[in-house]
């Protein structure tokens, strides 16, 4: 079979079992997209059937990637809204017009930590997934590909 469009229900547990999300996952082209966010999840979707029941353990290099200091930066405190707090997530233009979300980890006098990697970077995952349909993508749907696997945050 080649590249398809599936829908499916998701439980995202940790490695050792504990609950972090669950969500429906509707007409998702299931691409593999090599170096990209949940590649390997792609990867272990392919060519799964209706009705179809599966456990995918993934590697944090094949998940959200491992956690990377270098995206912990120093932003001026000035540039961003004034009643920020410790934990709260936020959202940054940078010069290239591109938006990257961070998480506010620390409040300094003129300067805020903020940390740009995915909340589950670093982490082996399982996801448990319910296929409820399962279908051959069409070429245009291949084209267009704006909603595949990797793009999506499945939490």
């Amino acid at each position: 079979m080649g590249i398809q469009v599936i829908s499916f229900n998701c439980v995202l547990k940790n490695s050792t079992g504990q609950f972090i999300s669950s969500t429906y996952n509707r007409e998702v082209l299931a691409l593999e997209n090599k170096g990209a966010v949940l590649n390997g999840l792609a990867r272990e979707l392919q060519d799964v059937v209706a009705g179809q029941k599966k456990q995918i353990k993934l590697k944090a290099e094949s998940a959200y990637g491992f956690y990377d200091p270098s995206k912990v930066i120093l932003f001026p405190r000035n540039k961003l809204p004034n009643a920020l707090k410790e934990g709260q997530i936020i959202q940054i233009a940078g010069k290239s017009g591109m938006i990257r979300t961070y998480k506010v980890i620390q409040l300094h006098q003129n300067m805020v930590s903020l940390d740009g990697n995915h909340p589950l970077a670093g982490q082996d995952l399982v996801f448990e997934i319910e296929v409820l349909s399962a279908r051959e993508a069409l070429p245009e749907e291949v084209q267009e590909a704006d909603n595949v696997v990797s793009q999506q945050l499945l939490h």
